[in-house]
């Protein structure tokens, strides 16, 4: 009697989770119409993808009996980043136009890469010289192109009379 058939294969699922998650590598399970030893083996191949928390894992797996019929499948496990970055900025502030103005910069962070933070500020003028209002919006962008933005707004007032310098009387 010569054992022709090929083992049943049974894989696990494939599934797509975020990079930040957890990433199971479970294992396969094979049976097979005769008794005896199979030989499971896992072969994987990532490809990235567009950025660096994007890509692709293929996991093909080959059950292999004692008389050398085999059977594959693969798993395929997609990873992706859709999560956007964590953006800290500096607190809104009122200020006297002759005091410190600090222009604190933003903080960012990400769950799988790199962040970029932009800045744009836009100086709207008051009613008067020193009464002025800056709205700086800071942009954080990861390699994926997620993006969170917040903005912070600094008002400049001037609310101290001049001081009046008298000459002294001449005569």
């Amino acid at each position: 009697v010569v054992d022709t058939t090929a083992p049943v294969l049974s894989i696990p699922a494939d599934y797509t989770a975020e990079c930040s998650d957890e990433h199971p590598m479970d294992d396969a399970t094979a049976t097979d119409n005769c008794a005896g030893d199979i030989t499971i083996t896992v072969e994987a191949v990532t490809t990235p993808g567009l950025c660096a928390g994007d890509y692709t894992i293929a996991r093909t797996f080959t059950a292999t009996d004692e008389c050398g019929n085999s059977s594959s499948a693969t798993q395929t496990i997609t990873i992706i980043d859709t999560t956007a970055p964590v953006l800290s900025i500096p607190a809104d502030y009122t200020a006297e136009c002759s005091d410190e103005h600090p222009m604190d910069d933003a903080t960012a962070t990400d769950n799988c890469g790199a962040v970029t933070i932009a800045l744009e500020e836009v100086t709207t003028l008051g009613s008067c010289t020193g009464d002025y209002v800056i709205t700086r919006t800071f942009t954080a962008t990861d390699d994926c192109g997620n993006a969170t933005s917040a903005t912070q707004t600094i008002t400049i007032i001037d609310t101290t009379a001049p001081v009046l310098t008298n000459d002294p009387e001449v005569t």
